[in-house]
């Protein structure tokens, strides 16, 4: 059978187009809808602190369940912890620089320079500012401003992220260190360089004649901290622009679909509780003590237990809090439980649960257990912790004896207790005891009186009662009524 010469050519034309239609699509991924791409936006404000790391990390892992998606982050922020920015920058750094984009509005202060610099790509509202990372610590006298080997580490890892994401690192170093003294070199060939004093004394000679002129960005004793104009023409940010839809708009990428990553009410609820932690730990320590000191396990137990339960939970949420820690609080928990049931009186097993609950609280509120001596804010970090949570309990304990002394008595006799309903006016005494001691007589408490217990009167051991009030063991004490077969006694008044 022969074929006709004509269909030939034709067949061959044919997969010609076929052939070049399918490369050019191929070279061509965009060249579907614009509007099925993605971009994420994602706000960075507030204080820098372990809630804000731990939604960082959730909005990257949505991020990359998109590949090449970019990620835009709007950063509003003073700053914050250390250790908080530091997990953020690593976070970011799990994505591709090239998709990243730091959107600065209004300001990118301390740990917040820091969040911007790890992203790949640097944008300003007009106005804003970035810059002044000196790492600071609040002390008795005021914040005071850390040495060189809190400044180290954190100018090591500001000159890394420079490199990886193309910034001036003396520029950038100057943001934390104040002793640098960085100068704006133009050589013959009409390139612009940054680099401080020694760097500069440091040029060859020949290099030195190959300069043009310099000038002085930023003077030693200064710490650098830049508006959006400076940025853009020291070549840290790519552009001043008054919206992100502007930002997208000069990136083409004003037709895709915008996705924004807010934070979750619980992920809000979780940040307010870290910054009330200090508060929550002093009421929940302060119920336990007042539980140990009074009988049976009512209201102030259970708001302690609560109270030191939220606190835990929300460490536990943003990554802080594990097993360790868990075990700890429990066991100080049982060990109090001991001490209020088993072993009535506030002794070995009740100072060591608070001791194992101080522990776990402080464990709870760090990452670490024992600091790393390369990264000294650890340190720093586990004595502001202990000193929160010791404070807490000293605040505690005082709030405590204050409600024992001047707020129970005031309480209903409705409590669960031996408490007198009754008017005992017209029985009488017929009780040994009661024959012995007579009102005006004075003694001691033997045992903790809640409200009842033993007290020694008139060289006799006999059972006492107060009238809903709370005494501890070797208070001296004074019959004030016999009811019955009660002998009712007071606070002796100092003479």
């Amino acid at each position: 059978m022969h074929q006709n010469p004509v269909f030939r050519p034709r067949i061959v034309v044919f997969l010609c187009l076929l052939l070049m239609g399918s490369g050019w699509l191929a070279a061509r991924p965009d060249a579907r809808n614009e509007a099925d791409r993605q971009v994420f936006v994602i706000p960075i404000s507030g204080t820098v602190d372990p809630g804000m790391a731990a939604f960082v990390e959730r909005a990257r892992q949505e991020v990359s369940q998109n590949p090449g998606a970019p990620a835009v982050f709007e950063i509003n922020t003073f700053g914050g912890r250390v250790d908080s920015a530091l997990e953020i920058v690593d976070t970011l750094l799990k994505i591709p620089g090239d998709q990243t984009i730091a959107y600065v509005s209004p300001k990118a202060i301390s740990a917040g320079a820091l969040i911007a610099l790890a992203c790949g790509n640097l944008a300003m509202a007009p106005g804003s500012t970035i810059g002044d990372v000196a790492p600071i610590m609040q002390s008795s006298e005021g914040p005071r401003e850390l040495g060189e080997k809190f400044q180290s580490p954190i100018r090591a890892k500001f000159r890394a992220l420079a490199e990886r994401n193309g910034y001036p690192a003396a520029l950038v170093e100057a943001m934390v260190t104040k002793e640098k003294h960085v100068l704006e070199v133009t050589m013959t060939d009409g390139t612009t360089v940054y680099m401080d004093a020694q760097q500069f004394e440091d040029l060859s000679e020949n290099e030195k004649k190959a300069v043009t002129s310099k000038k002085t960005i930023v003077e030693a004793g200064e710490l650098l901290t830049l508006h959006d104009a400076e940025a853009l023409s020291y070549g840290l940010s790519m552009m001043t622009v008054d919206s992100i839809d502007a930002l997208l708009s000069n990136l083409d990428m004003a037709a895709y679909e915008r996705i924004r990553i807010e934070e979750t009410w619980s992920e809000a609820l979780v940040r307010f509780i870290d910054g009330i932690a200090p508060i929550l730990m002093m009421i929940g320590l302060a119920g336990l003590y007042i539980e140990i000191k009074s009988p049976g396990f009512g209201v102030p137990g259970a708001v302690g237990v609560f109270c030191l339960a939220l606190v835990f939970l929300s460490q536990y949420l943003v990554g802080l809090a594990h097993y360790t820690e868990f075990f700890l609080l429990l066991a100080g928990l049982i060990l109090m439980g001991v001490e209020m049931f088993v072993l009535p009186g506030f002794g070995i097993a009740g100072f060591a649960g608070i001791v194992f609950i101080v522990i776990g609280m402080v464990l709870a509120m760090q990452d670490f257990v024992l600091p790393d001596p390369s990264l000294p804010w650890q340190k720093d970090l586990l004595i502001e912790n202990g000193v929160r949570v010791l404070g807490a309990y000293l605040v505690a304990m005082v709030a405590g004896l204050m409600f024992i002394r001047y707020v129970m008595p005031k309480i209903p006799s409705s409590r669960e207790g031996p408490y007198l309903a009754a008017s005992l006016k017209d029985a009488h005494a017929d009780a040994k005891d009661t024959q012995v001691v007579h009102p005006g007589d004075t003694g001691v408490a033997l045992t903790y009186l809640r409200p009842s217990g033993k007290a020694e009167i008139n060289d006799e051991r006999v059972d006492v009662i107060t009238e809903n009030q709370f005494l501890e063991k070797g208070t001296l004490v004074k019959v004030i009524d016999i009811r019955g077969n009660r002998i009712i006694v007071d606070r002796k008044d100092p003479a």
